[in-house]
C-alpha cells in the first residue's frame, strides 16, 4: 500500500498486480485495474509525481499515477460522485471540476453566504474563480451596516490562503493606499503574499519610493528600476541589476546626467561601466572628452588611470593623453603615474620634452633614447634627487654609463663625487671595477677610490683591490682604516703592503705591526723599528700584540746587538707570557743561554712547573757542573729526554740517570750499549719488570742479548730479593724462547736451595718448561717434586702426549676419574681401565668406564658397568644403544634400575616397548594396571607403526583410544570389532578408514553401517563415492546412499550424488529421482552429470527448474528427439533471456514442426521483431504459413507484415481484407502496392490501386485510373477530397465531354466547395446542362444570403455590446465611489482632510497628490483613467 500526499489517494497493489484506488479522507473507491500481467513483489513512492514505482517478477519497473485531466471528470461522470469530484479538484488543484464549482460558487452567492463563497473562490482548482469578475461580483454586493463588506472577506480569505494574483493584489492595495496603511504593505509584501506589479508600483510609489522600487525589482519593470535608482543615485546598482534583468539602459545619457550632480558619482559609474561584461559600453575617449569639457581634470585622470591598468597596446593614445593633460596643469600626478609604471605603450619622445619642460628631469632621462639628451639633462643634478640618478644609471649600457660619470667629474668633481661613488658602488659588477678604479684614477680622486673600494673591498678577494684600498686610506691620512684592513683582510699582497708601508713611514706603526705579526715579517719588523728608534713599539708589540713573538724579536736584537740590559727588561716584562722553548732555543742558538738565568730563577721562584723552565734550568746546571745528580735525581719535572740527550756527550752516567728516571727505556739502552754499560742495563731491565722492554733486550737481532743474559744471571737476579722481578725475568725467557737457558736458571734457583725453592709457580713453571723443551726430565721432576698444580700440569702433559706422566701426576693427586679418562681416552686401554676400577671401585669410575664401552659397542658389558655405578643418567644413550643392538633383555633390567631411582615417562614408555618386543604381553598389562608415568598414546602409536598390533590393541584398549584401537583392529582382521571401536570413537576419519577396510575385505554389511556416518558428512562424501567407484562397487554405492536418503541428517549432497550414480550406472531411476527431491538438488552439479551421459530430457528438466531456460531452449532444439515437449518448450521460450534464441526457434520449427509454428509465434508476438520473422519466412518461401501470426500482429503496423499480407491478398485476390489492410495499417510501400495491382485484371483490384493514390496524394493518377474503369463516383470523391479547383473542373469537362449529364450534376454536388460558379454556369449553359446545374445555383445563392445576413447580426451586436460597455464602465465608478465610503469600517485610519464625520454621510477624501514629478502622467481619483480620454 502506498499514499500520495500529493493528491491525498490510496493505492493499493495485490502481488497479482491488480490496483485499487481509495480517497484517503472518505475512503472512497475510485478506480481498480491490473497494472502487470506478472506478480509484484515491490512498491516505492513516487513522491514527485504523486503515483508510486513498482517492479514485477520479470524484473519491469512500473510507474504508476493518476491522470490529472481525467481524474475529476471520471469521478463525476462515470462515478457521479460530485462532492468527491470537488474535493479532489480543490486538494489536488486539478482540471475537470470548472462547471461544478462556479456552480457551486454562484449558489453560494445566491444565498449571501459571501465567506462560503470567498473561501470556495480561495481554494477553486487552478484559481478559475480567482478572476475580475469575482472582484466586481463582490464589489457589487451593497455592504450592510456593521458588517464586514464581502470584498473585504474575500481579500481576507485570500491573504490566509496563500498569495493574491496581481489584479487582486492591484485592487486590494489601492484601498490600503487610500488609507494611508502602508504598514500593511510592507507586512504583505515580506510576507510574499502580493503579487507584484508595474501598475501596483506606480501606485506604491505615491506613498513610499523605497517599497515601490522593491515592488519594481520583483515584477521586474526595468525600466521603472533604473529610473528608481537613478533617482536615489545608486549608479553601481543600475550597473548590476541591468547586468541580472539583460537591460541595456542609455549609458551615455545616464552619465552626462550624473555628471551634472555629483562628478565623483558620475567616475564612479563610469568605472563600474568599464567593467562590464563584454566591454564599456561607450568609448573611452568619449567619456574622458565628457569630464574634459567640463574641466573635471582630476575626475579625467582618476577614471583612466583605473580603466588603463591592464596597459594595453590599444589604449596608447589614451596614456599619452592622461600623461600630457598631468604634465601641463598638475606635474606632481604626473610624476607619480610615470612612478608607478603603470604605462609602457605612450609616446615616450613627447612625454620625455614634457617632463624636461616641468622641470622633472628625471623623468626626462628615464624616457630620452638618445645619449646627447642623457647627457644635456644628467648634468642638472641640484634639480635630480641622488638616489633616482643613481638608479638611472643602471638602466645604461656600460659605455654610456661610463661617459656620463666622466661628464659629471669633468663639469663638477667635488660636487658630484658623491654621487659618482654612489653609482659605482651599485653597478661595479655591470661597469667593471677596473673601469671604475681607472676613472677615479684618471682624476686622482684618491678620496672617491678610496669610498668606492671601500664599498667592494668586503666582497673581493683580489690582492691588488685589498692593495690599492690600503693606499687610498694611507694617502687620505684614514691611518685608523688603514690599521683595520690590515688587521681584517687576508687577501692583500703582504710582500708589497709591508714593503709600501715601510717607505710610508706612517707616524703610526700600527698598521706595518699587523701586517708583520700576521705573515711572519716580525725580525724584518724589529729590525725597522730597532732601525727607527722606535723601542716603544717594540715593547708595545711584545707586551699586548703577541707575546709569543717575543723569542723572534729578541733573536733579532740580539743579532743588532741590541743592548742585554734592554732585552733582560723586555724579556722580564713579559714573565709567564714569554713562551720559555722558542726563548732558549734562540739563546742557545746563539751560545746566549746564560742571559736567561735570572729569568728563569724568577720563573721557579714564582712556582713554576712548566718543563721546558726546568730543562733549561739543568741545562745551565749541567754545564756550570754545580752538582748536577742531585738536580737529575730530585727535579721532577725537567723532560728526562732532552736533559738526558744533553748530557749524552757530556757524561753518560748522568744521561742514564736522567734516563732511568723518566724511564726512557730506548734511549737507556742505546746509551749502554754504545758505553758498554751492561751491568746497569742488566739492573735497570730486571728492575723495571717490563715485558716489552725485555722483548727487545731479548731479541736475536740484539747483538748485545748475550753480554745482557750473563749480566743478569750472574748479577741481577742473584741480587734481587723480590719475587716478582725473578717471575717476570723467568716470563720474558719464556716468551723469548729460551728454553734451555730457563731451564738450567731454574733448577739453580729450585734444586740449589735457594730462598726459591719451595715456590709453587716456579716448580709449576720448571715443569712445564721441561714438557715443552725437555719431556725426558719431566717423570724425575715428577717424582722429585711436590709442591706444583697436579690437575693443572697433568693436563698440559695430557695435550704434549705425555699420557704415562699425566697418569702419574693424577694417580699420585688421587683424581681417579681423570687418571681413568687418560686410560680411556688417550691410553685406549679398557681392559687397564676395568682393572683401574676395580682397584679403587668408585661409581664415577664405573660410570667413565660403562660410558666407553658404551660408544665402543659393548652394549651389555655397558649395560653391567652402569649397573655397578648405580647410574641412571645416561638412560637415553643407554636405550638407543640397546634398541641399535637389539638387546632388550638387559635393557630390562637397566630399565628397571632407574626406574627406582628417577620416574621418567621415556624410561616408563620404552619398558612397555621393550617387554613388546620381547613378546611379555603379560608384563605389560601388569605394568599398565601398576601406577607409571609412561605415555601411553605414544607408545600405542610406535607399537602400531612398528605392526605390534597385539600389544598396541592393549595400549589403545586401556587408554580407551577407540580410533586408534579400530585401526588396529581392522589390521588384526577383526572387523566387527572395528566397527565398534569406530562407533565410539565416532570420528569421520575412523569411519572411512574402517569402512575402505571392510569394502576392500567384502564386508559390504559393515561398509554400509560405516558409510551412512561419513555420508552425512558433506566433504567426506565425494571421497566415499569415489572409492565405492574406483573398485566397481557400484550397486553397493547406490544401495548405500538410497539407504542414507532416510536419514535425519541427509543434505543436499546425497540426494544429488545418488542422482549422479543414477545418471551413470542406472538412467532409468533418473527421472523420478530428480522429480521427488528437485529442491534438495545441486542442480548445477547434476546438470553437469546429465550433460555428460546425455540424458537430454533430464537435463531439460533440470535447466527448467534451475531458470536457466536459455540452455533448456537450446537443449530441447539440439536435442529434439528426446527432449521436444510442445507444451513444455512454448512455456520455456517466452523465459529466455537471449532475444536471438526467438529466430532460433522460428527456424526449429519450420523446420521440424511448422505445423506449430504460428502457435509458438502467437506466444513470443510481444517479444520478436515481426520484420525478422518475416524475413526469415520469406527466405524459407514459407511466408503463407505464418498468415494467422502476422493478422494477429498486424496491429502494430509493421512495414514488413503488412506488405507480406497485402502480397497475399493480392495473390489471394481478397480485395476485401486488402481494402481493410490498407485503411487501418498505412505503413506499407503505398505506391509500389498502387503500381502492382492497377493492371490487375480484377477490377476492384484495380479500384483499390485507385484509391491507394488517392490516399497518397496522388490525385490526377488515382481520378484517372476511376475514370478508365468508369468508377466516376470514385473519380468525383477523390476530386472533392484533393481540394484541387483545376481537377473538379477538369472533371466537370470530363463529364460533359463524355455526354454523362446525371455525372455531371453530381460532381456539382459533390465537388461543391471546389467549383467556381461562373465556371458552371458557363459549361452548363455551353453544353445545354442548365437543368442539370441548377440545384447547384440554388445551393450557392442560398448560401451567400445567409453569410450576408450573418455580417448584419454581427455589426448589429457589436454595437450593442459597445454601448453596454460605456454601461458598465458608468456603474463601476458608482461603485468605486460606494467603496470609498464603507472602507473606514473595515480599514480605520485616521481621519483626512476633505472628511466629514465618523459617519457615513461624510464627503470622499481629497484625491492624492499627481504623479507628475516622478516622469509619469497625473492620475485621476481612485486610479481609474478619465473616461473622455478615449
Amino acid at each position: 500500500m502506498q499514499i500520495s500526499h500529493k493528491y491525498g489517494m490510496i493505492y493499493v497493489i495485490t502481488k497479482l498486480g491488480l490496483l485499487f484506488v481509495y480517497d484517503l479522507e472518505t475512503a472512497t473507491a475510485v478506480y481498480r485495474n491490473r497494472i502487470s500481467p506478472d506478480p509484484i513483489f515491490l512498491t516505492s513512492e513516487a513522491s514527485s509525481v504523486g503515483g508510486f514505482y513498482a517492479i514485477n517478477r520479470r524484473g519491469q519497473v512500473l510507474l504508476a499515477t493518476v491522470n490529472e485531466t481525467t481524474l475529476v471528470p471520471f469521478v463525476s461522470g462515470q462515478l457521479n460522485n460530485l462532492e468527491l469530484a470537488v474535493n479532489l479538484a480543490k486538494r489536488g488543484n486539478l482540471p475537470g471540476a470548472e462547471n461544478l464549482v462556479v456552480q457551486r460558487f454562484q449558489e453560494l452567492f445566491a444565498q449571501t453566504k459571501y465567506k462560503e463563497a470567498a473561501e470556495l473562490a480561495a481554494e477553486s482548482p487552478q484559481g478559475i474563480l480567482r478572476t475580475p469578475d469575482t472582484v466586481a461580483k463582490f464589489q457589487s454586493v451593497p455592504v450592510q451596516s456593521g458588517q464586514t463588506p464581502p470584498l473585504l472577506q474575500y481579500f481576507g480569505t485570500l491573504l490566509t490562503r496563500g498569495k493574491l494574483n496581481a489584479f487582486e493584489s492591484l485592487e486590494l492595495s489601492r484601498l490600503v493606499v487610500n488609507q494611508n496603511k502602508k504598514n500593511l504593505l510592507e507586512n504583505w509584501l515580506a510576507e510574499d503574499k502580493l503579487e507584484c506589479s508595474e501598475e501596483l508600483g506606480d501606485l506604491v510609489k505615491t506613498v513610499d519610493n523605497d517599497l515601490a522600487l522593491k515592488i519594481y525589482i520583483k515584477a521586474r519593470a526595468t525600466p521603472k528600476v533604473v529610473a528608481a535608482f537613478a533617482e536615489r543615485r545608486e549608479f553601481d546598482k543600475i550597473l548590476i541589476y541591468s547586468k541580472q534583468v539583460g537591460y541595456t539602459p542609455d549609458y551615455l545619457f545616464l552619465l552626462q546626467t550624473i555628471l551634472r550632480s555629483d562628478p565623483q558619482g558620475a567616475v564612479n559609474f563610469a568605472l563600474m561601466m568599464s567593467q562590464m561584461e563584454g566591454g564599456c559600453p561607450v568609448d573611452y575617449n568619449t567619456i574622458t572628452d565628457l569630464f574634459l569639457q567640463r574641466n573635471m581634470i582630476r575626475e579625467a585622470t582618476a577614471f583612466l588611470l583605473d580603466v588603463l591598468k591592464p596597459n594595453l597596446p590599444e589604449h596608447a593614445f589614451l596614456q599619452t593623453k592622461v600623461l600630457e593633460i598631468n604634465l601641463v596643469t598638475f606635474p606632481n600626478v604626473a610624476d607619480a603615474i610615470l612612478a608607478n609604471g603603470m604605462f609602457s605603450h605612450y609616446d615616450r619622445p613627447r612625454i620625455a620634452q614634457l617632463c624636461e619642460k616641468a622641470g622633472l628631469y628625471m623623468r626626462a632621462l628615464q624616457h630620452y633614447s638618445e645619449l646627447s639628451d642623457i647627457k644635456r639633462i644628467i648634468v642638472n643634478t641640484h634639480a635630480i634627487e641622488p638616489q633616482a640618478l643613481v638608479e638611472f644609471f643602471g638602466t645604461l649600457s656600460r659605455e654610456w654609463a661610463l661617459e656620463c660619470m666622466k661628464d659629471l667629474l669633468l663639469v663638477n668633481l667635488r660636487g658630484n663625487l658623491q654621487i659618482i661613488v654612489q653609482v659605482a658602488k651599485e653597478y661595479c659588477e655591470q661597469l667593471g671595477v677596473d673601469a671604475c678604479i681607472k676613472i677615479f684614477e684618471q682624476f686622482k680622486s684618491y678620496e672617491g677610490l678610496y669610498f668606492f673600494l671601500g664599498s667592494y673591498l668586503s666582497s673581493s678577494e683580489d690582492p691588488d683591490i685589498h692593495f690599492k684600498y690600503i693606499e687610498a686610506a694611507a694617502k687620505t691620512g684614514q691611518i685608523k682604516e688603514v690599521e683595520r684592513v690590515t688587521r681584517e683582510s687576508n687577501f692583500y699582497d703582504p710582500e708589497k703592503t709591508k714593503n709600501f708601508l715601510m717607505e710610508a713611514k706612517l707616524p703610526d706603526a700600527r698598521p706595518l705591526i699587523n701586517v708583520c705579526d700576521r705573515y711572519g715579517f716580525v725580525p724584518d719588523l724589529t729590525h725597522y723599528l730597532y732601525s727607527s728608534n722606535m723601542l716603544r713599539y717594540i715593547e708595545g708589540y711584545v707586551q699586548k700584540v703577541n707575546p709569543g713573538n717575543a723569542p723572534l724579536v729578541v733573536g733579532q736584537l740580539l743579532d743588532d746587538e741590541c743592548p742585554e740590559d734592554f732585552i733582560k727588561g723586555l724579556i722580564l716584562s713579559v714573565r709567564s707570557l714569554l713562551p720559555v722553548e722558542p726563548l732558549v732555543e734562540e739563546c742557545e742558538k746563539r751560545n746566549r743561554l746564560r742571559l736567561l738565568t735570572q729569568f728563569l730563577e724568577h720563573l721557579v721562584s714564582e712556582g713554576s712547573q712548566d718543563v721546558h723552565v726546568h730543562n733549561a734550568l739543568g741545562k745551565i746546571i749541567i754545564d756550570s757542573n754545580n752538582n748536577p745528580e742531585h738536580f737529575l735525581t730530585t727535579n721532577p719535572y725537567y723532560d728526562s729526554r732532552v736533559v738526558g740527550k744533553y748530557c749524552e756527550k757530556r757524561d753518560p752516567t748522568l744521561a742514564v740517570v736522567a734516563y732511568r728516571r723518566g724511564q726512557c727505556d730506548d734511549e737507556l739502552i742505546n746509551v749502554t750499549n754504545k758505553n758498554s754499560l751492561f751491568k746497569l742495563q742488566a739492573r735497570y731491565v730486571v728492575e723495571r719488570m717490563d715485558g716489552d722492554l725485555w722483548a727487545k733486550v731479548l731479541d736475536p737481532e740484539n747483538e748485545f742479548r748475550r753480554q745482557l743474559i750473563d749480566q743478569v744471571v750472574s748479577t741481577a737476579l742473584p741480587e734481587s730479593k723480590s719475587p716478582e722481578q725473578v717471575s717476570a725475568a723467568v716470563k720474558a725467557f719464556m716468551t723469548a724462547d729460551l728454553p734451555h737457558e730457563l731451564i738450567e736458571l731454574l733448577e739453580k734457583i729450585v734444586l740449589q736451595n735457594s730462598a726459591f725453592s719451595g715456590n709453587f709457580n716456579l716448580q709449576n713453571l720448571l715443569i712445564l718448561t721441561a714438557i715443552k723443551a725437555d719431556p725426558s726430565r719431566v717423570m724425575d721432576y715428577i717424582n722429585r717434586l711436590d709442591n706444583f698444580d697436579g690437575p693443572a700440569v697433568g693436563e698440559v702433559a695430557v695435550e704434549a702426549q705425555l699420557y704415562e706422566e699425566a697418569f702419574a701426576i693424577f694417580k699420585k693427586f688421587n683424581l681417579n676419574v681423570q687418571a681413568v679418562n687418560v686410560l680411556l681416552d688417550n691410553i685406549r686401554d679398557i681392559n687397564r681401565a676395568v682393572e683401574f676400577a676395580f682397584r679403587v671401585e668408585e661409581d664415577a669410575v664405573w660410570s667413565q668406564v660403562a660410558k666407553a664401552q658404551l660408544r665402543e659397542g659393548l652394549v651389555s658389558d655397558a649395560i653391567e658397568s652402569f649397573i655397578r655405578a648405580d647410574d641412571a643418567t645416561q638412560f637415553l644413550e643407554v636405550i638407543r644403544a640397546a634398541e641399535e643392538a637389539d638387546v632388550y633383555h638387559d635393557l630390562v633390567k637397566y630399565l628397571l634400575m632407574v626406574r627406582q631411582k628417577a620416574k621418567e615417562p621415556k624410561v616408563d614408555s620404552e619398558l612397555i616397548y621393550a617387554y613388546a618386543k620381547i613378546d611379555r604381553l603379560g608384563d605389560i598389562e601388569e605394568f599398565i594396571l601398576m601406577p607409571n608415568v609412561a605415555n601411553l598414546p605414544n607408545v600405542g602409536d610406535r607399537l602400531y607403526d612398528e605392526a605390534l598390533y597385539e600389544a598396541a590393541k592393549i595400549i589403545f584398549a586401556f587408554i580407551s583410544n577407540w580410533a586408534k584401537l579400530a585401526c588396529t583392529l581392522v589390521k588384526l582382521k577383526q572387523f566387527q570389532g572395528a566397527v565398534d571401536a569406530a562407533r565410539k570413537a565416532n570420528s569421520s576419519k575412523t569411519w572411512k578408514e574402517v569402512c575402505f577396510a571392510c569394502v576392500d575385505a567384502e564386508e559390504f554389511r559393515l561398509a554400509q553401517i560405516c558409510g551412512l556416518n561419513i555420508i552425512v558428512q558433506v566433504d567426506d562424501l565425494e571421497e566415499v563415492s569415489e572409492y565405492y567407484q574406483n573398485r566397481g562397487c557400484f550397486n553397493e554405492l547406490i544401495s548405500l546412499m538410497e539407504s542414507g536418503l532416510g536419514l535425519e541428517r541427509a543434505h543436499m549432497g546425497i540426494f544429488t550424488e545418488l542422482g549422479v550414480l543414477y545418471a551413470r550406472y542406472r538412467y532409468e531411476k533418473l527421472m523420478e529421482h530428480i522429480k521427488l527431491f528437485s529442491t534438495r538438488l545441486n542442480i548445477p552439479k547434476l546438470i553437469r552429470a546429465c550433460d555428460e551421459q546425455q540424458h537430454w530430457k533430464e537435463l531439460t528438466y533440470l535447466y527448467i527448474q534451475y531458470d536457466e531456460f536459455d540452455n533448456a531452449a537450446t537443449t530441447v532444439m539440439n536435442h529434439s528427439p528426446e527432449a521436444w515437449d510442445h507444451m513444455q518448450f512454448k512455456d520455456i521460450i517466452v523465459k529466455v533471456a537471449n532475444v536471438e534464441l526467438y529466430y532460433k526457434a522460428v527456424h526449429f520449427y519450420l523446420q521440424e514442426h511448422p505445423d506449430l509454428i504460428n502457435d509458438v509465434l502467437n506466444v513470443l508476438a510481444l517479444r520478436v521483431d515481426h520484420t525478422r520473422v518475416v524475413d526469415i519466412m520469406r527466405k524459407a518461401g514459407h511466408l503463407r504459413l505464418v498468415k494467422p501470426y502476422m493478422v494477429a500482429v498486424q496491429s502494430n503496423n509493421v512495414s514488413a507484415v503488412n506488405e507480406a499480407l497485402n502480397e497475399i491478398y493480392v495473390e489471394e485476390e481478397d480485395y476485401d481484407r486488402l481494402r481493410e489492410s490498407i485503411d487501418f495499417h498505412d505503413n506499407f510501400d503505398q505506391i509500389g502496392l498502387a503500381q502492382k495491382i492497377e493492371k490487375h485484371e480484377l477490377l476492384e483490384m484495380r479500384r483499390v490501386a485507385a484509391y491507394i493514390y488517392k490516399k497518397a496524394g496522388r490525385w490526377k493518377q488515382s481520378i484517372a485510373l476511376s475514370k478508365k474503369d468508369n468508377l466516376y463516383k470514385d473519380a468525383m470523391e477523390t476530386a472533392s477530397q484533393s481540394g484541387d479547383r483545376e481537377l473538379a473542373e477538369e472533371l466537370l469537362v470530363y463529364f460533359i465531354d463524355q455526354g454523362k449529364k446525371e455525372c455531371f450534376a453530381s460532381c456539382l454536388f459533390v465537388c461543391y466547395d471546389l467549383i467556381r460558379a461562373d465556371v458552371a454556369l458557363e459549361l452548363a449553359w455551353m453544353n445545354n446542362m442548365i437543368d442539370f446545374a441548377f440545384p447547384y445555383l440554388l445551393q450557392f445563392i442560398r448560401e451567400y444570403t445567409g453569410k450576408v445576413d450573418e455580417l448584419i447580426k454581427d455589426k448589429i451586436d457589436a454595437l450593442k455590446e459597445e454601448k453596454a460597455k460605456e454601461n458598465e464602465e458608468k456603474d463601476i465608478i458608482k461603485q468605486q465611489n460606494m467603496y470609498a465610503q464603507l472602507l473606514p469600517l473595515a480599514l480605520p485610519a485616521p481621519p483626512m482632510p476633505g472628511m466629514g464625520g465618523a459617519g457615513m454621510g461624510g464627503g470622499f477624501a481629497a484625491p492624492p497628490p499627481p504623479m507628475g514629478g516622478m516622469g509619469m502622467p497625473p492620475m485621476p481619483p481612485f486610479g481609474m483613467p478619465p473616461m473622455g480620454s478615449y
